[in-house]
């Protein structure tokens, strides 16, 4: 079989097999490969012992008790004397790690997360079989160059073609080895656009509880990837009909039913999933923000002559994100971000609106979240039925560039307390904050007042 496998790949077999030992390419990548998508993640699979990789790769580490080695892609060229490598072109940086884990047989799993040991195991097929998916579970074999051997004891090939999802042997056991397993068939699914075989989907809603087994880091990942996915409100449906939705996100349920009047045509459910499909940005945590930037509306709806309202959903919405991200582990950056974007997303515009208030807008989203934030708004559009953007989105988005760089902070100012001290002969003291904060709202009003020698002149005025 002919495949594109980067030189560095067939430098790191051919090394392993001068040294009599046996070694597969395994995991995701083969996937990636047959699918003709593009490959990132390189693992490799032998029966030499962790010690002797090393002494095979001297610059490795090895600090674990599973048996895997890894070894930076800069530290193998180094080894390897590869002088010239494409790293771009062949999707490999210098920094990422190769693995290189031992044949493994794995026992007991008391804590639905790793195995209670680890033993060596005999041959490939023992060590593919403990794997979680049939399409995970090939490997590919280096015979000369330009000629592979694809080793597929479970007929992931057939499922690549059925596009579908299953665990390798009983899903039971498999997800009762390791819980995320459900979540992560979720999140392939949608990375990759297949159904999910109906045994394994069954196996899922019946063990969905384990998944509270799982460290809620590991859990918030793979959610962010599913997020960032292709297909992420499938992903989203399929957390909630499998039943892990309601140990992860329960609010997300309360959205679904909840109707909606005006413009939108659909429940807050699926609009919210519109939205997160919609929302152009990459980042997962305004993706995440899409998702549940109405998870407000269920808590505050109110039914006014026969039409759904929901006074304050922002509001309410956005202690809601908190408790999400505190549950979730985000960090406090992230946090606030998340807070902030669902907090201002009910942000209106006519072309009367003043600068004053365009700049008070500017200052609460913050100037490096102005474009996250018009990112929710295409999302919250389109999600509605609505076009990408309008004649008075572009306005704002206008005049929000024009006032960016305009004084949003009384430490914008052109004078300073130390001014205000000078000119009116005082000392530190109430005074000076109060003459600051008249003079700024002066020049929220019109930027132009923001001069060095009017607003002296208006300090002495002011004393």
């Amino acid at each position: 079989m002919h495949l594109k496998i980067p030189k560095f790949v067939v430098k790191v077999l051919e090394t392993i097999q001068k040294n009599n030992f046996e070694v597969y390419v395994v995991g995701g990548g083969i996937r990636d490969l047959l699918l003709e998508q593009t490959t990132y993640d390189w693992d490799f699979t032998t029966n030499a012992k962790p010690e002797e990789i090393q002494k095979i790769f001297p610059e490795s580490f090895y600090d674990n008790k599973f048996g895997t080695v890894g070894i930076t892609a800069g530290e193998l060229a180094k080894q390897l004397k590869i002088k010239k490598y494409d790293w771009q072109e062949e999707n490999i940086n210098p920094e990422d790690v190769f693995e290189i884990t031992t044949f493994r047989s794995e026992s007991s799993y008391s804590d639905h997360r790793r195995p209670d040991e680890v033993s060596w195991g005999k041959n490939l097929k023992e060590d593919l079989q403990r794997r979680d998916f049939t399409i995970n579970a090939m490997a590919l074999r280096f015979k000369k160059t330009n000629d592979w051997e694809i080793i597929d004891p479970f007929k992931g090939q057939k499922d690549l073609e059925k596009r579908i999802i299953q665990t390798v042997g009983n899903p039971d056991e498999r997800f009762y080895e390791d819980s995320l397993r459900m979540i992560r068939a979720i999140r392939i699914a949608g990375q990759l656009g297949f159904t999910i075989e109906t045994k394994t989907l069954n196996a899922i809603n019946k063990n969905s509880s384990l998944i509270t087994k799982i460290s809620i880091e590991r859990v918030r990942d793979e959610l962010f990837k599913l997020i960032k996915s292709d297909y992420p409100d499938d992903g989203i449906r399929l957390l909630f009909t499998s039943g892990l939705l309601q140990y992860i996100i329960p609010e997300l349920i309360k959205m679904r039913g909840v109707q909606q009047a005006g413009h939108h045509t659909k429940d807050v459910w699926n609009h919210s999933l519109d939205s997160l499909v919609f929302c152009p940005s990459p980042d997962p945590i305004v993706r995440f923000a899409a998702l549940i930037h109405d998870i407000g509306k269920p808590v505050v709806v109110k039914i006014k002559n026969g039409h759904p309202i929901f006074y304050n959903h922002e509001i309410v919405g956005a202690k809601i994100s908190k408790k999400i991200a505190d549950r979730l582990k985000f960090g406090k950056k992230d946090k606030d971000k998340l807070w902030l974007l669902v907090r201002y997303h009910m942000f209106n515009y006519n072309p009367q609106v003043t600068d004053k208030s365009i700049r008070k807008f500017i200052k609460n989203v913050g100037k490096e979240n102005i474009n996250d934030m018009m990112m929710l708004r295409i999302g919250d559009r389109k999600g509605g039925g609505s076009k990408a953007t309008s004649w008075r989105l572009r306005e704002l988005q206008e005049r929000i560039g024009r006032l960016m760089y305009t004084p949003l902070q009384i430490k914008d100012l052109k004078v300073s307390g130390n001014d205000v001290m000078r000119v009116l002969k005082i000392k530190p003291g109430p005074k000076v904050g109060q003459v600051l904060q008249k003079l700024f709202d002066e020049v929220m009003e019109d930027d132009s007042n923001n001069e060095r020698e009017y607003l002296l002149k208006r300090i002495k005025s002011l004393g």
